[in-house]
């Protein structure tokens, strides 16, 4: 492979490269840039039994949040090192199934920029429209690829990398018939907080229970979180979310439980804590000092094993019955609450 590849792609190929035969590696797309050609991979292990949990870890889908993809690569290169002996892990992967694309966006991490090659941003690039107004810009344009978060030309196919997520979506995700998926991004804010749907829309999800449930289970096994557990749309509407669109068709099959978050890391406080970031773009998004980097990956790859470790377990805790009501009442005052005010 060329010497021009972001590091974050060699990095994954060597990861992939130690464990080969264990791992199921495919590439789900290419992505032209310039003269260079990167590819978009998705690496898969465990039970691919429907009734067993499967759980999806993306990163990368912006190219300036390469936080994203490290968080990732440093989850699955923990898994593949386990491998030669952590046999309760092995237990683990026969029980379900892990699915990874740590680089959505190989395109954007070589160019530095949020959006892919074609100047279109994957998180508003989805056929799926706001209920209400959106903040301009910030909830999804289609004026012009040279401003941020442009959706992409109307009527026109998803662009490759979002097709990509997508298809292993479907074919890892949404043909089990329970799984969470978790995207890493960062750029939002001074703390760290676990988003999930809706962004189109301020109204609850079908899977409130659920979620109420995992956040009361991280509250519970993990006392001392910083984590800021909310629907997205506390914070923002916007147009062509992806995981809305994905989760909207994971609810056609109503025996089905899809569960997306993403994790939005708080890069305002590194910012905080080294001014100095202010200088270059990637400090915007990004721990640039080597020390609070590595804290970052510790405290992040913890919480996608914790995913992982819920996902396995999803019978002792998701909620049923009279529960699955309780625990709809507890998120709807905990989160909805407002709304009928």
């Amino acid at each position: 492979m060329g010497h021009s590849e972001p590091n974050e792609l060699i990095e994954l190929e060597r990861i992939v490269g130690k464990l080969g035969k264990a791992l199921q590696t495919r590439v789900m797309c290419q992505v032209e840039v310039g003269p260079h050609t990167l590819p978009v991979y998705a690496i898969t292990i465990g039970n691919a039994a429907p009734d067993a949990p499967s759980v999806g870890f993306f990163g990368g889908v912006h190219g300036l949040e390469r936080i994203g993809a490290a968080v990732v690569l440093a989850y699955l290169r923990n898994v593949v090192t386990r491998l030669r002996w952590d046999a309760a892990l092995h237990r683990q992967l026969e029980l379900m199934r892990m699915v990874f694309m740590p680089i959505v966006n190989p395109g954007g991490l070589w160019r530095g920029t949020r959006s892919n090659p074609q100047g279109v941003d994957l998180m508003r690039n989805a056929p799926i429209e706001a209920d209400e107004r959106v903040a301009m810009l910030v909830g999804g344009q289609r004026l012009s690829p040279r401003l941020p978060w442009y959706r992409g030309p109307r009527q026109v196919p998803m662009q490759p990398e979002s097709r990509a997520v997508c298809q292993l979506v479907d074919e890892e995700l949404l043909s089990h018939t329970f799984s969470i998926a978790v995207d890493c991004h960062s750029g939002f804010g001074m703390s760290d907080r676990i988003w999930f749907p809706y962004a189109h829309s301020r109204a609850p999800i079908g899977h409130l229970p659920e979620i109420h449930a995992l956040c009361e289970l991280l509250d519970q096994t993990q006392v001392h979180h910083r984590y800021v557990f909310e629907p997205q749309s506390h914070q923002y509407l916007a147009h062509g979310d992806l995981w809305d669109y994905l989760y909207q068709r994971a609810c056609t099959d109503p025996a089905r439980v899809h569960l997306p978050l993403t994790l939005e890391m708080g890069s305002w406080l590194w910012v905080k804590k080294n001014p100095r970031q202010l200088l270059s773009t990637l400090g915007l998004f990004n721990p640039l000092i080597a020390h609070r980097q590595a804290r970052v990956l510790r405290c992040q790859v913890g919480w996608l094993d914790f995913v992982g470790r819920a996902a396995c377990g999803h019978l002792g805790w998701r909620p049923t019955g009279p529960e699955r009501e309780r625990h709809r009442q507890l998120a709807l005052n905990r989160w909805y609450a407002r709304l009928a005010t």
